[in-house]
C-alpha cells in the first residue's frame, strides 16, 4: 500500500513524499499526545490546505509556498508549535475565505522547520487530534481561529461483531497490499497487528487513493464504529480495482466487463494526466479533434483517413512518439480550409481605382488585369490563366498581386520560390519521416484560412534543383487548371482542391523557368520605368512613404523636381525604384538627423531638398564615370544588353596589333556572345573586299575585344550587330557616334535577326542619354509596345542588313590613326 494521497498536490502547500508519513508503533496508545496550553486553543493558526486530508497519527512533510502560509510560520513557531490543517473546498483558489474551508481539521505541532535555498519553506509536522474550528477571529495576513478538540467514541473491542469487523478490516487490507506493487514487505505484518480501532482507520484512510472530499467525510466521523464501515467500503473498493490492476497486468480475462475496464482505464489516464498538468485525456483530445474536424466540412475521403487517425490516436499512449505524429496530422486537417471560400466583390471601376492607386502607368498590364477581373466576373466558377508577371526588380510585381486581392475582397499568400531545391517543399514530406509536414502550398492556405485565396508565388525563376528533387516539376500540378482540383501532398496523403486558388507567379527572367511550366502560364511582361515614370512615381509615390518612415512631414519638407532628376540621374540607374526609394530614404534620413539636432524646443522650418541638397547629401554622382566608356573613337560601340535586372548599355572596344589573325576576348564574356565575336569576324573577313579592308591586314592582325565591367558575366544572343560593327570601325578607322546604340543578332549571310527585350533595351538607351537606337527591322512589330517618351525622345532605325547598320553607325570620314 502507498501512502498515495500524500503524493498528491497541495499546489505550493503538498507532501513532499509518500514514504515521508511515519506512524507510531501500532498498539492502543499509537501516537502519544501533549495537550496543547488552553490559550493556544482559543487562538489557533489555522493554515489551508490542498487536496490531501491528514489524519491523528502519521507525521508529515509539507511544502510551503504561498505568502500568507509563510508568515503565519515566521509569527507564530517561535511561541507555539501548534497550528491547525483545514482543507479548502476549492483547490484552485489561491486566496481562499473562511467560507471555502471545511470546519474539520487536524491540530499539528511542527516539529521541524527547512528553509531552501529556492524559496519556500518545507515543515515536518506531526498529526495531533481531530479539530472543529468555532470562530473565525482573523483572516489577514493569515487565518486564526477558537477551537474545540474532538475525541472519538470507542466501540467495546471486546463486543464479538467488533471483533469480526476488524478483523474483516485487516483481512481486507493485507489483501489490497498484496495486489499492490512497491509496497513494503512489513507492511502487511504492520497493519496486521494494530489492534487500536480508530488508529487501523485513519492509517488505513490516510493511505487509501480515493478523493479528497472522501477522506474528509472519513476525517469528520468520530464515531469509531461508523468510521470502520466507511473505511471497509473504500478498502473494498481498491481491492477491487487492485484485483483488476492483477489481472491487467497478467493479461488475463476478468469478470468485469469490456466497458468498465475501459472505463477505469479512462479514469486511471485522467489522473495520471492530472498529476503531470495535461489538458484533458487521449479520449477528451481525440473527442475535441473530432468536433474540430466536423465543423470544418472535410470532404469524404478526407473525413474517412481523419477517421483512421482518430481511432489510432485514442489507443497510443501519450508517452509514445507517434501520438504527437496523429495529433499534429489530425490539426492540420482541422485547420485547413476545406470549406471556407472569400467571397468575390468584382466592382470593376474600383479594381482600376485600386490599379490606379497603387501604381503609376503600366496602362497594358491593368488593361490585361481588368480583363482579367471582367471574365472572373461572368464567369465564378471558370479556371481563369495562370498569370506570370516577368520584369527586373523594383517594376512592382508583387504588389499588382496585392492589387488584385484587393480588388477581389481575397485573402493575399505569398510564397517565395527562391533558393527552393527540395521538392519536399512544394509537396510535402511523408508522415513516416522525424519532423514532416506539408508543404509550402499548403501551409500558406492554412495560415489564410480560406480555400481561394490570391497565391503569389514569387521569384519562380529562381527554384533550382538537385538530388531532392525537382521543385519546378512539382509546381506544374499546382498550377495546371485540368490536375489542381485534386492536389497530392504527401503529408495530407489526401487531394485538395486548389482550383479556386488565383496563382499569380513572378520572375525576372523566363530563361531558367523550365518549358513544361511556361506553357501553363499566360506571360504579361513588365518592362522598367522611364526617368519621366520614375519622376511620377517619385512624386506620388515614393517621397510621402520616405517622409513618413523617417519622421518627417510632407508639409515641412518638399522635394523638388531638380533635386529628384538629380537623384534619377545620377543615383540609381535601374530598371525598376526599388533603389530610387533607398536613395530618397537616406537623403531623408539625413534632413532629419538636421532637425533632430535642433535645441529642444526649436521648431524646424519648412524646406525644399535642392539638387546640391541631394549632392551634398549622397557624395559624389554614382554613374558620372561611366559617361567616359562613351566616345567616337574606331572600335568602340555602344550596345544594347537585357538582364534580369532590366535593360543594360554594353560597351564593346576593338583594337588590333600586329600578330597572326588570333583573337583574345575579355570581359567576362559568356559562350554565346564569343560565339557572336567568332561570326562576326567571319563576316568581316568574308565581306573585306567590299568594306576596303586589307586581307594582309586582317591576317597580320591581332584582335583584341572587350567589354568593360569585367567582374559582371555578360552574355546573350543580341550583341552580334555591335560586334560587327566595332570590328569594321577598328579595321577602317572610322569611328560610331558615341549617341547611337545598337542591338541585334546577325547571320554569316549578313542578315540582322530579331532580339528580345527591346522595351527594356530602349528604356536603358533613353536612360543613358542615347540619341539613335539601330535595331533589327524584325522586331518593328514592338513598337507599340514602347513607351511614348521613349518613341519621342529616341531615334529608332530598323534595319535587316548589317550593310545597312554600317550606313547609319560609322561616319564618312575616316581618322588617321586608331585609338
Amino acid at each position: 500500500m502507498t501512502h498515495t494521497d500524500s503524493l498528491q498536490a497541495l499546489d505550493r502547500e503538498k507532501t513532499t513524499s509518500p514514504d515521508a508519513a511515519s506512524t507510531a508503533e501500532p498498539g492502543n496508545d499509537a501516537v502519544k499526545k501533549d495537550k496543547p496550553p488552553a490559550d493556544v486553543l482559543q487562538k489557533l493558526p489555522i493554515l489551508p490546505i490542498r487536496n490531501t486530508v491528514l489524519f491523528p497519527g502519521t507525521v508529515v512533510p509539507l511544502t510551503i509556498g504561498r505568502d500568507h502560509s509563510l508568515k503565519l510560520l515566521e509569527d507564530n513557531l517561535p511561541t507555539s508549535k501548534y497550528i491547525g490543517l483545514v482543507l479548502q473546498r476549492n483547490a484552485e483558489e489561491d486566496e481562499p475565505l473562511a467560507d471555502d474551508l471545511y470546519r474539520i481539521g487536524v491540530l499539528v505541532q511542527v516539529v521541524k522547520l527547512i528553509r531552501p535555498d529556492e524559496g519556500g519553506a518545507i515543515a515536518l509536522v506531526q498529526v495531533e487530534q481531530r479539530l472543529s474550528t468555532k470562530e473565525y477571529l482573523q483572516t489577514e495576513p493569515y487565518f486564526t481561529a477558537s477551537v474545540d478538540l474532538l475525541e472519538d467514541t470507542a466501540i467495546d473491542s471486546e463486543n464479538a461483531y467488533w471483533q469480526a469487523k476488524l478483523r474483516n478490516l485487516r483481512e481486507t487490507a493485507g489483501q489490497l497490499i498484496d495486489t499492490l506493487e512497491n509496497i513494503p514487505r512489513d507492511a502487511k505484518t504492520f497493519v496486521m497487528n494494530i489492534e487500536d480501532p480508530a488508529y487501523l482507520t485513519d492509517l488505513l484512510a490516510s493511505n487509501l487513493s480515493i478523493e479528497p472530499q472522501k477522506k474528509q467525510s472519513i476525517l469528520e466521523q468520530t464515531l469509531v464504529a461508523k468510521r470502520i464501515e466507511l473505511v471497509q467500503k473504500s478498502v473494498d473498493d481498491q481491492l477491487r480495482i487492485g484485483e483488476l490492476q492483477q489481472k491487467l497486468r497478467a493479461d488475463v480475462q476478468t469478470e468485469f466487463t469490456e466497458a468498465q475496464k475501459r472505463s477505469y482505464l479512462r479514469e486511471q489516464m485522467r489522473a495520471i494526466q492530472k498529476e503531470l498538468g495535461d489538458e484533458g485525456s487521449v479520449e477528451e483530445q481525440a473527442e475535441a479533434l473530432r468536433k474540430r474536424l466536423k465543423e470544418n466540412g472535410l470532404p469524404e475521403n478526407a473525413w474517412e483517413q481523419a477517421e483512421k487517425e482518430l481511432k489510432r490516436l485514442e489507443i497510443t499512449p501519450t508517452s509514445s512518439p507517434e501520438h504527437s505524429v496523429i495529433v499534429n496530422y489530425l490539426e492540420t486537417l482541422a485547420d485547413l480550409p476545406w470549406a471556407k471560400v472569400s467571397e468575390d466583390k468584382i466592382d470593376l471601376a474600383e479594381a482600376r481605382a485600386v490599379l490606379d492607386r497603387d501604381h503609376y502607368g503600366l496602362a497594358k498590364v491593368k488593361k490585361r488585369l481588368i480583363e482579367y477581373l471582367a471574365v472572373r466576373k461572368l464567369n465564378p466558377d471558370g479556371h481563369g490563366p495562370i498569370l506570370c508577371f516577368v520584369g527586373p526588380p523594383g517594376v512592382g510585381k508583387t504588389s499588382i498581386g496585392q492589387s488584385i486581392a484587393n480588388a477581389l475582397g481575397r485573402e493575399f499568400v505569398r510564397l517565395s520560390l527562391g533558393g527552393i531545391r527540395d521538392e519536399s517543399e512544394i509537396r510535402g514530406h511523408r508522415r513516416t519521416y522525424i519532423g514532416s509536414m506539408p508543404g509550402r502550398i499548403i501551409q500558406e492556405l492554412r495560415r489564410a484560412g480560406t480555400r481561394n485565396p490570391v497565391f503569389m508565388l514569387d521569384e519562380l525563376d529562381k527554384v533550382g534543383s538537385d538530388f531532392r528533387g525537382d521543385p519546378a516539376s512539382a509546381l506544374l500540378e499546382v498550377l495546371d487548371p485540368a490536375q489542381n482540383h485534386a492536389f497530392s501532398d504527401r503529408y495530407l496523403d489526401v487531394d485538395f482542391d486548389l482550383s479556386q486558388v488565383i496563382f499569380i507567379a513572378t520572375c525576372n527572367t523566363l530563361s531558367t523557368v523550365p518549358a513544361p511550366l511556361r506553357d501553363r502560364m499566360e506571360i504579361i511582361e513588365i518592362a522598367g520605368y522611364t526617368e519621366t515614370e520614375k519622376m511620377h512615381i517619385a512624386k506620388d509615390y515614393l517621397v510621402g512613404r520616405q517622409l513618413r518612415d523617417n519622421g518627417l512631414s510632407s508639409d515641412t519638407v518638399t522635394f523638388s523636381d531638380d533635386a529628384l532628376r538629380t537623384i534619377i540621374e545620377n543615383y540609381t540607374r535601374e530598371a525598376g525604384v526599388r533603389n530610387l526609394e533607398r536613395t530618397i530614404g537616406a537623403v531623408a534620413r539625413g534632413l532629419a538627423a538636421e532637425i533632430a539636432s535642433l535645441p529642444e524646443g526649436t521648431e524646424a522650418e519648412p524646406r525644399t531638398i535642392a539638387a546640391n541638397d541631394v549632392t551634398e547629401t549622397l557624395g559624389p554622382p554614382t554613374y558620372v564615370r561611366e559617361e567616359k566608356l562613351r566616345s567616337s573613337q574606331p572600335g568602340v560601340v555602344t550596345g544594347l544588353a537585357y538582364t534580369p535586372a532590366g535593360g543594360d548599355i554594353l560597351y564593346i572596344e576593338a583594337i588590333k596589333y600586329p600578330g597572326q589573325g588570333k583573337i583574345s576576348l575579355t570581359g567576362q564574356l559568356g559562350d554565346v556572345m564569343q560565339e557572336s565575336v567568332r561570326a562576326a569576324h567571319s563576316l568581316v573577313r568574308s565581306r573585306a573586299g567590299d568594306l576596303n579592308i586589307s586581307q594582309d591586314e586582317i591576317n597580320q592582325s591581332d584582335v583584341h575585344v572587350h567589354v568593360p565591367a569585367g567582374a559582371i558575366q555578360k552574355d546573350g544572343p543580341s550583341a552580334g550587330v555591335a560586334m560587327f560593327t566595332a570590328l569594321v570601325s577598328m579595321y577602317t578607322n572610322r569611328p560610331v557616334s558615341k549617341d547611337v546604340a545598337m542591338t541585334g543578332e546577325i547571320s554569316l549571310r549578313g542578315l540582322v535577326l530579331p532580339i528580345g527585350g527591346l522595351k527594356e533595351k530602349t528604356i536603358a538607351a533613353l536612360r543613358a542619354g542615347i540619341k539613335t537606337v539601330i535595331i533589327p527591322k524584325l522586331n518593328e512589330k514592338d513598337l507599340p509596345e514602347l513607351p511614348q517618351e521613349v518613341l519621342d525622345r529616341l531615334e529608332i532605325v530598323p534595319v535587316e542588313t548589317v550593310d545597312e547598320v554600317l550606313t547609319h553607325a560609322l561616319t564618312d570620314v575616316a581618322i588617321e590613326s586608331a585609338a
